[in-house]
């Protein structure tokens, strides 16, 4: 097993999959001859040509409306968003071409296309490239959404996507290109529908993805020194919901606190809360927490930016005011 950064891991899952089937091609700004704005494509313009490897104009909603058309005629396209923010500017072509044509063309077209690139609050990179558009792009028919949250999820995740029928997103935290991780030597495949186990315990079940996961882990070793004993789940599809994984989990600890990035007006864990509450109301033992980034436009200073996002300290806050309670 070859110890590899998250980058390196979605670079692998590119090449493995062009390599697998001459139908997969990227495009999107600087995809080409730089190698990606995160670096995840060096290498695979001079392997596989300036067509495959299409670098494109400054135009998020020209190039997605591209590789939607291309998708319908035969190809599987990557769409890279150099920052997930700009893919604002492409939000018609992915809802209202991706995510409904197979509907709208009564069967007849599907839009095999991922879309993916780096988001989430960075360091200091203000609000305009602080972006979390999972809270955009849920509401949104036809559309499958995934978060990675490791070198291993990130590359089973986008060679499943790429192979898959349907338009998925996958969302890749800024924060987390260079974590490392061992990862085999042979090709794996991950579902796109499936939640992660990350710890099982018997006290409460934290809820998580993406970046947020890292916060939980940390948070959870201070708490089991303490005496604590957290279930965390990385969420990873976040649309649809694992709710098998997520019921599974509070019919045993019967309480849940939702750890995310997501704004808290109409972020995953308002959709995630009430979900929970519509299907396992009578398991729980106390009202469910979601511990949420405020609702303001991320600031530039980086201790206002830090305040607005959830800390290792205020999960470990919430699971001792449920717990003991």
């Amino acid at each position: 097993m070859a110890q590899v950064l998250l980058y390196e891991a979605l670079r692998e899952a590119i090449l493995e999959e062009m390599e697998r089937d001459p139908r997969v091609c990227v495009m999107g700004e600087d995809v080409g001859h730089y190698g990606g704005s995160y670096k995840v494509t060096k290498g695979l313009c001079e392997r596989y040509g300036d067509l495959r490897l299409l670098d494109t104009p400054i135009a998020e909603n020209s190039f997605t409306g591209l590789a939607i058309g291309a998708a319908m005629t035969g190809l599987r396209p990557i769409v890279e968003g150099m920052n997930m923010g700009f893919l604002l500017l492409a939000f018609n072509q992915i809802a209202n071409n991706a995510g409904m044509l197979h509907y709208t063309s009564g069967g007849n077209f599907t839009t095999p296309i991922v879309v993916r690139g780096p988001g989430g609050v960075g360091r200091q990179l203000g609000a305009e490239h602080s972006q979390r558009l999972e809270s955009y792009f849920q509401s949104v028919p036809g559309l499958q959404m995934v978060a990675c949250s490791t070198p291993y999820n990130a590359k089973g995740l986008l060679k499943s996507a790429i192979r898959s029928e349907n338009p998925v997103i996958l969302f890749e935290h800024v924060l987390l290109y260079n974590l490392k991780e061992h990862l085999p030597e042979a090709s794996y495949t991950l579902s796109l529908e499936r939640a992660e186990v990350v710890r099982s315990g018997n006290d409460v079940t934290l809820l998580t993805y993406s970046r947020m996961r890292h916060h939980v882990l940390q948070a959870a070793r201070i708490l089991v020194d303490q005496g604590y004993d957290p279930e965390i789940i990385d969420l990873i599809s976040l649309k649809p919901l694992d709710m098998g994984t997520i019921a599974t989990s509070i019919r045993k600890t019967h309480r849940a606190i939702i750890v995310e990035e997501c704004m808290r007006t109409g972020g995953i864990g308002a959709t995630l809360r009430a979900s929970i509450m519509e299907h396992l109301f009578d398991e729980l033992d106390a009202p469910i927490a979601c511990l949420s980034s405020q609702d303001v436009p991320t600031p530039y200073s980086g201790i206002l930016e830090e305040m607005t996002v959830i800390q290792p300290s205020q999960i470990v806050q919430a699971v001792k005011s449920m717990c003991d309670s």
